[in-house]
């Protein structure tokens, strides 16, 4: 008797470990090489040594980041599954598309990650140097100027829908499946302009036309505030990280506390400066907190703007 026993929790203790050893997806809803994708990449490797498990992370794009925040609402709750998304699927989709897989209640909030006021880019040969230069081009071409977005519904849709209205010119939007794939096509010159975190600027030598803050910046001062250039728009994006709903809570402790040391770590403190996102941890409680007034302003914004999915 007191051998099988043996045998029954040696089994039981074999189970516990193969099951905190099962590797772990973060999968991140928007293309490789984006800043989404690129902070991912960044925590992976110190919340795998955290928490004791592979962690790998998966590009799942289209629908504005719907399709991979689809993926890990449907995923099974068991820690094996999560979602690093940016703000759009999570605070602006669920007031812009009545036909979205997925609820805001489908997850559970992790950590966030960082947080970065929006940047207006321009290629060098486009000309554009600021938000007047857009404006005189727009007018000009009457419809015909066209900007990149990461997708309908994304923030850098509706933030050029936002500055559209606010100056009375039209302007094509021209989606695309993630930041790297809309930087390629402004270097080509199939758009004249993107906003987005600032993550791709100094990368790929673009021109900064103007940064939606309340004020100028550390990381780029000598770029003037949207505000100063006449228009009076001000947005960031910011990137989280969540389980699906019902996960346990012992895996979701876990997971906050290896996030935030895969933010202190030194290679990520560096990787951020890099893609200009600063760190901005917060934990569970203040994540969802933090998340459900984004949902409420977001409401708002889109309401107000009257963002359809065709525009």
């Amino acid at each position: 008797m007191r051998f099988l026993l043996s045998l029954l929790l040696t089994g039981a203790l074999a189970i516990g470990s193969a099951q905190a050893q099962a590797p772990i997806t973060i999968v991140v809803n928007f293309g490789a090489g984006g800043s989404a994708d690129r902070m991912a990449r960044l925590v992976a490797p110190v919340m795998s040594e955290a928490l004791g498990a592979s962690v790998v992370v998966k590009n799942t794009t289209g629908a504005a980041g719907a399709i991979g925040a689809q993926e890990v609402a449907r995923a099974r709750p068991d820690g094996t599954t999560l979602l690093l998304t940016t703000t759009g699927p999570m605070a602006i989709q669920p007031h812009f598309r009545a036909d979205l897989p997925y609820r805001l209640a489908d997850f559970a909030p992790i950590c966030l990650l960082g947080d970065a006021p929006v940047m207006m880019m321009a290629a060098p040969v486009s000309g554009i140097r600021s938000v007047a230069d857009v404006v005189a081009r727009a007018r000009a071409t009457n419809g015909g100027f066209n900007y990149g977005s990461a997708g309908p519904g994304s923030i850098p849709h509706v933030v050029m829908v936002a500055l559209s209205q606010r100056a009375g010119v039209p302007m094509t939007h021209v989606p695309f499946r993630g930041s790297a794939e809309a930087i390629i096509s402004l270097l080509r010159d199939d758009v004249s302009i993107y906003a987005d975190l600032p993550g791709g600027l100094r990368a790929n030598n673009l021109v900064a036309v103007g940064v939606m803050a309340e004020s100028r910046t550390a990381d780029f001062p000598e770029v003037p505030t949207l505000r100063e250039q006449g228009f009076d728009l001000v947005s960031s994006i910011w990137a989280g990280l969540y389980a699906p709903a019902a996960t346990p809570p012992e895996f979701l402790a876990r997971a906050e506390a290896a996030c935030a040391q895969a933010l202190r770590a030194p290679a990520t403190v560096e990787g951020f400066a890099r893609i200009a996102t600063p760190i901005t941890f917060r934990g569970q409680r203040d994540f969802a907190a933090f998340q459900q007034a984004e949902f409420e302003k977001y409401r708002a914004v889109v309401q107000a703007a009257g963002i359809r999915p065709g525009d």
